[in-house]
């Protein structure tokens, strides 16, 4: 699509307007700061929610509040480079998939995560397209990579799913492709992917883990001070059973 002129007011800066990005971008929590909410793979759709000024007032400083299509995610864009790595847009159908088609796909979704794990990685917060990924970000990453789009953190996920009921005992409920939530009895903090019989996969940092993915398991016979740590901090489990819409999620 050739680069349309945005001199002046135009309907592709307002409150609404659609964009796709060619090249990966950093989505900011804030409007200003280095706080990273996300990262964009190239391909990912967005709305302007708030009509944009063009041009920038500053070059490379002003942010415009945008939200992301596949997984409803609200955030903060450089303007700057939306309009150097990004075109006006048509929004995308997203399809629904059912149960039975994620299931299919599963296989898929663990060797993706799998092949995360053998590249060097660190742990990176708002980390979403590797190699250094946050706990839901993998966890996004993998299951987005199949195809299957989930939201964005972990206590967006730990709501999208349906409970499964897990015990550091009792594990043979879990299926392979689960998701596994951890922090305290107010709130989900942290999400790791079930590999099979209890095994899980997930990037955590340095205070409590391994600064980057590792994979631990939830039984009590394991004495691994990273496995300990989240073990006491297990909450459930959960199951994806369709895909995320697109539609924006509650806070």
């Amino acid at each position: 699509m050739k680069r349309l002129d945005m001199r002046g007011s135009m309907p592709m800066l307002a409150s609404g307007a659609i964009w796709q990005i060619s090249e990966p971008l950093s989505g900011w929590s804030r409007p200003q700061g280095d706080a990273l909410a996300t990262e964009l793979a190239v391909g990912r759709r967005l709305r302007l929610l708030e009509p944009a000024p063009y041009p920038p007032r500053e070059s490379g400083s002003l942010r415009w509040r945008v939200r992301l299509l596949e997984d409803g995610y609200p955030c903060w864009l450089d303007a700057q480079a939306l309009l150097s790595h990004g075109q006006p847009s048509e929004s995308p159908l997203l399809p629904r998939l059912d149960r039975s088609t994620i299931h299919d796909r599963l296989p898929q979704v663990l060797s993706i995560a799998l092949e995360a794990l053998a590249q060097k990685n660190c742990y990176r917060w708002g980390g979403t397209i590797g190699p250094n990924y946050d706990c839901s970000g993998l966890v996004q990453w993998a299951y987005s990579q199949a195809g299957i789009w989930l939201p964005r953190d972990a206590y967006l996920q730990e709501r999208f799913c349906r409970p499964v009921a897990v015990r550091p005992d009792v594990v043979n409920l879990l299926q392979s492709g689960d998701l596994i939530f951890f922090g305290s009895p107010q709130r989900c903090t942290h999400v790791g992917l079930h590999l099979g019989q209890g095994r899980y996969l997930h990037s955590s940092g340095r205070e409590h883990g391994r600064n980057g993915l590792g994979v631990d398991d939830l039984f009590f016979s394991n004495h691994d001070s990273v496995a300990c740590h989240y073990r006491a901090e297990l909450r459930g489990a959960g199951r994806v059973m369709h895909s995320h819409d697109g539609s924006p999620l509650p806070p």
